[in-house]
């Protein structure tokens, strides 16, 4: 497997969880349940994605401009993430910024696959590829596993 096939399968699954997210209604257990698990993927992938995919890209001339740029998106999710905790489930604008979150990461996401692998996969080797996969999993297992 290399680092695009397993960055791809939890793309899928960030999409699939802001598509549950966005249908949820007031404050409810559902809508709860979602947001944590929304929340802590997306902190849990851009802290992995940034040590095993970013930091080797910005090594690369070809490839450092895009990995600064995947960088500071996560940033800006980070912040609407920051304005979703800070405000209540049953407030109006809440499913609002949620949108605007799906909006973003779906962006973020489209934005990967379709030019960031392609110019990484021409910067980075063969062997790296795989390896990064490898040490991705790890912080993923990681990042999980240290949670509560």
């Amino acid at each position: 497997m290399t680092i695009f096939e397993a960055l791809r399968k939890d793309h899928d699954i960030q999409r699939d969880l802001l598509a549950r997210l966005v249908e949820t209604h007031g404050d409810s257990d559902e809508r709860d349940n979602l947001y944590q698990q929304v929340r802590a993927e997306l902190h849990y992938h851009a802290a992995a994605e940034e040590r095993a995919l970013y930091i080797p890209m910005m090594s690369i001339d070809l490839t450092q401009e895009k990995a600064r740029h995947s960088v500071a998106e996560h940033h800006e999710i980070d912040e609407l993430l920051e304005l979703l905790d800070e405000t209540d489930y049953s407030a109006t604008h809440w499913l609002t910024h949620a949108k605007q979150l799906q909006d973003l990461v779906t962006h973020h996401l489209d934005e990967e696959e379709q030019e960031v692998f392609q110019l990484a996969g021409r910067g980075l080797q063969d062997k790296q590829k795989t390896s990064l996969a490898g040490e991705y999993q790890e912080e993923m297992q990681r990042q999980r596993s240290a949670q509560p």
